[in-house]
């Protein structure tokens, strides 16, 4: 499992996929990184963000948030390179008044095209007392690590008639079958006065125009526990014997002081 906490990317190993133990860091200044082998060769993609003065600054509103997609890579999961910019600001839906960002990477390849799908933009979730992504896109190249060209417009934005995705578009990762694609997003939407996040089911023919189909986790309070109760999101859709497990991040509640994040899963039978 490779995940984030303020200090950066950490790679954690398991025999079940329930009980974790840490193996190494991999990168500081990292958030919201994905995985990819490809070939011999392992790809970590991820948003890497200024050093953690600036960030701190932002937080007190002196200094604007930048933040873009990088990758590291390594033949034994071991050995990394160094960070190399993969996705750098080239649209202006990515910038917003409060800074510009980059973020949540995830790749699709498909008849010798690279195609990474990225959140951007930044909107400001008052009772979280941060910024969540605006819109969805992507950017495509024929070479895993470099010269991707970023989508003209967002694949998704924010739609205030939409009940899952009136505030902000959140993270995306698309997974093709044998009939077409299905996307598995995590929008950010105001519900009753609170802020809220859901993890719902897209489909689509192409990979590009994506429709809604079914809600498949929603905030909610499990076997008495809080850790899921207002939001679910950042999801990874993985096969385990004969189940689909659904990893994502939870957070109990919004307020950033008291709320507490965890990682959980749901799981399907084939």
């Amino acid at each position: 499992m490779f995940f984030h906490t303020t200090f950066g990317v950490f790679h954690f190993m398991s025999d079940d996929g329930v009980d974790f133990k840490k193996v190494r860091k991999i990168a500081n200044r990292a958030m919201r990184p994905n995985i990819n082998r490809i070939g011999d060769k392992y790809y970590l993609f991820f948003e890497r963000t200024r050093p953690l003065f600036f960030n701190a600054l932002n937080l007190v509103n002196a200094a604007k948030w930048k933040s873009e997609i990088y990758v590291v890579e390594s033949d034994d999961l071991q050995n990394w390179s160094a960070p190399k910019p993969v996705i750098t600001n080239t649209r202006d839906y990515e910038n917003s008044r409060m800074g510009m960002a980059i973020s949540n990477p995830y790749l699709l390849r498909e008849n010798g095209i690279n195609r990474l799908y990225y959140s951007c933009g930044l909107t400001f979730i008052k009772d979280c007392g941060f910024c969540e992504p605006t819109h969805i896109s992507y950017a495509e190249s024929k070479d895993v690590t470099e010269n991707y060209v970023s989508a003209e417009k967002p694949l998704i934005s924010p739609d205030k008639n939409d009940p899952y995705l009136n505030l902000c578009s959140g993270c995306l990762k698309v997974y093709k079958l044998k009939d077409g694609y299905i996307g598995i997003q995590s929008g950010i939407y105001e519900k009753d006065g609170k802020s809220h996040s859901a993890i719902i089911l897209l489909t689509s023919a192409d990979g590009l125009k994506f429709e809604f189909c079914k809600v498949l986790v929603e905030p909610k309070i499990v076997d008495g526990k809080n850790w899921m109760k207002q939001f679910v999101y950042a999801s990874h859709l993985v096969k385990y014997g004969n189940t689909l497990r659904l990893y994502f991040n939870a957070r109990n509640v919004a307020n950033p002081l008291v709320g507490r994040e965890c990682i959980g899963f749901a799981e399907a039978e084939i």
